[in-house]
């Protein structure tokens, strides 16, 4: 994408935190804590899920047993300013999350709403968050507590080399995704799928958060879509790849050698590809809306 001398967000800061071996976990409180956080939003299949993530990503031999340094959260902040000066692949993911507060500024204010912008926390190996344990291996996320998205730049590396999905779009579709969450927050998409998962079973519940991180898919989209001038060609070839890189399926191919339709939580490699394709080509969140239609 061609940012070139686009702004970066003032919603961004940096927390230096720990790398201790495995997980960096400080002992067997912070796993059972992730874990019970994991199980109270998304059932056993979410456990089974996140645990399948971590062994992908070399983790899962660790995160019941601890063994790591004792995580320091929140140390070295920086401001904005500095955090975004301070290497490429955090300028782009600054002026990404810029780009998305522009377009959904906009969007918001068609529909004479106000949109307050998240923010972005970008760690280093651990840190926490106002829902628990952040962690490189979960990959980035985003919290409603507290309205933050967190990423460690990490995460990109190993989405070019082990998820063969390089590019700069492949990042900001990522970042994107964790917006359109915020997007549901603002709108109370989030608090009626909450409502709904606590009243039906663990098949059920895991049904209605995959159409919640579809339609996050399709909001992304929806970004891209207005972005087009910035875009370049394979940007969304690039978005593409990286959609069905971590769809449910895939992740629990690659983990396990099968994957369990019952246990997925963000949909398959295709629907999240449909998603992103979706927004992209109807440019408007009414284009998403039917994800949580009836919800």
């Amino acid at each position: 994408m061609r940012f070139g001398g686009r702004r970066s967000s003032e919603n961004v800061e940096f927390r230096e935190g720990g790398r201790g071996g495995g997980l960096g976990f400080g002992g067997g409180g912070d796993a059972t804590m992730l874990l019970g956080l994991v199980f109270s939003r998304f059932g056993i299949g979410g456990v089974v899920v996140l645990l399948l993530i971590m062994f992908f990503f070399g983790g899962f031999g660790n995160i019941l047993g601890g063994g790591g340094q004792q995580v320091v959260s929140g140390q070295g902040q920086n401001t904005s300013g500095r955090t975004c000066a301070s290497e490429p692949a955090i300028q782009f993911a600054c002026r990404t999350l810029a780009s998305t507060e522009d377009q959904w500024t906009a969007l918001f204010q068609a529909q004479g709403q106000r949109y307050s912008a998240p923010r972005m926390v970008i760690f280093e190996g651990m840190d926490r968050s106002g829902c628990g344990t952040a962690d490189a291996r979960m990959g980035p996320f985003y919290c409603p507590a507290d309205q933050g998205i967190y990423l460690d730049m990490v995460f990109f590396r190993e989405l070019a080399q082990r998820f063969q999905a390089p590019g700069d779009f492949a990042q900001a579709y990522v970042i994107a995704h964790e917006v359109g969450h915020h997007v549901q927050t603002l709108l109370g998409t989030s608090d009626r799928i909450r409502r709904a998962q606590s009243a039906v079973r663990e098949g059920e519940a895991n049904a209605l958060q995959v159409r919640m991180e579809l339609q996050a898919d399709c909001y992304a989209g929806v970004w891209a879509s207005r972005e087009q001038s910035a875009m370049e060609p394979g940007d969304l070839e690039e978005g593409m790849t990286a959609a069905g890189a971590i769809g449910d399926d895939t992740l629990q191919r690659a983990a396990q050698g099968t994957a369990v339709p019952e246990s997925f939580t963000h949909g398959t490699a295709v629907q999240r590809q449909e998603a992103l394709m979706r927004g992209y080509r109807g440019g408007t969140p009414e284009a998403c809306a039917g994800y949580t239609q009836g919800i």
